[in-house]
């Protein structure tokens, strides 16, 4: 999965193409238009008001931007509307691909100077100024001498496409098997791997170590009617991953919007697939193996464990539910955003199409959590 995704030749998001929109292979929140960028900035300068400490800058983190649109309009909404945080502002994008910062540099040009890369969560800390902007890595980070930061961690449809591992369930061995990928007479094929029932992986090393989820923690009464083959995926690197940005974060909120369900919601009997899946044109396709670096490839995200790892490193949750209701809910704040902005036809397709149970608004969740006292 990491290679089909994120091969530096090859792999699907790393292809000059875009792979968004209407004549790409999926659709985001982003890619329906500007209004989702303008309603994240309206609630995020709520949120860096209540975080801000005296002279210190605040900061929007953003992991997985992509080709820069929304950090573009994030941006543009700061500068045009609360140009008093805006001065204040750094804005620094997480991506390690090089190609993708290129095409976010070009994206960003007009805010030269206000944005910084950098190449992991791990970096994150104030010693780097916003004008270290292509510097490869920075002279320090969290973890190495820096400071986390004050202000906003987030990530808009990331987590889903963070490599994970797939297990299924053998009901007349009552144990769990883990699919790999081999090849098989020069073709990509799924290879089946014995596990242990204390999650042992095919190196010996516990598979579990260091989570606060897996899957074989499910009861005997509901192991009891899985059905044969029933198949669930598992993202430790997506636990980390929020893990490390709780840890980065000294005040102010970890948010991220994105596919995903409760691990009661996953392990439902009648999930008997798990929820791996692939897009090509936006159809879904059933064969993740075939056209490798062709189609993407995603997987529901386990928003039970990354609360679970979130509160455990000191955060708060303070929500957790549909797009649908976080926008609508920033909308029916927003008196000084409809002084600004005219709800013209286009806008309001957008907003529909962004909270429409049948589009947009039910299948993505948002998980916010935040600390309000510093490290």
């Amino acid at each position: 999965m990491r290679l089909a995704l994120y091969c530096p030749v090859y792999g699907f998001y790393e292809k000059e193409e875009d792979r968004i929109g209407r004549n790409g292979d999926f659709y985001t929140s982003v890619s329906v238009g500007n209004l989702f960028g303008e309603l994240l900035a309206f609630q995020f300068a709520e949120w860096l008001f209540e975080c801000q400490s005296g002279t210190r800058p605040v900061q929007i983190v953003e992991a997985g931007a992509h080709r820069g649109d929304l950090a573009k309009d994030i941006l543009t909404w700061f500068r045009d509307y609360r140009p008093e945080l805006f001065r204040q502002l750094q804005y620094s994008i997480i991506e390690p691909s090089p190609v993708r910062q290129k095409w976010q540099s070009a994206t960003l040009a007009e805010f030269v100077g206000k944005v910084r890369w950098l190449s992991r969560i791990s970096h994150l800390s104030s010693v780097a100024s916003a004008k270290e902007v292509h510097a490869p890595v920075l002279r320090s980070g969290f973890g190495e001498g820096g400071s986390p930061i004050t202000g906003i961690i987030f990530a808009n449809e990331l987590l889903d496409a963070i490599p994970v591992r797939r297990f299924g369930w053998d009901a007349k061995k009552r144990t769990w098997f883990e699919s790999a990928v081999t090849l098989k007479n020069g073709n990509l094929a799924w290879a089946r791997l014995e596990c242990s029932r204390r999650g042992d992986g095919a190196d010996g090393a516990p598979i579990y170590q260091n989570s606060t989820y897996s899957p074989f923690d499910i009861n005997e009464d509901l192991l009891a009617v899985l059905p044969d083959g029933f198949t669930i995926e598992i993202s430790l690197e997506a636990e980390s991953w929020w893990i490390d940005a709780a840890r980065a974060s000294d005040r102010g909120k970890l948010m991220t919007i994105d596919y995903g369900a409760t691990s009661e919601e996953l392990i439902s009997p009648e999930r008997i697939n798990g929820t791996l899946r692939g897009y090509h044109r936006h159809h879904v396709t059933t064969n993740l193996l075939a056209n490798p670096g062709e189609q993407d490839l995603t997987a529901h995200v386990n928003f039970s464990a990354l609360i679970a790892a979130g509160e455990a490193n000191g955060l708060k949750t303070e929500r957790f539910e549909t797009q649908a209701q976080f926008l609508t809910n920033i909308v029916s704040r927003a008196e000084k955003y409809g002084a600004n902005q005219q709800w013209n036809p286009t806008r309001a397709r957008q907003f529909q199409t962004l909270t429409h149970p049948e589009h947009l608004g039910r299948s993505f969740r948002v998980l916010v959590q935040s600390r309000h006292q510093t490290l």
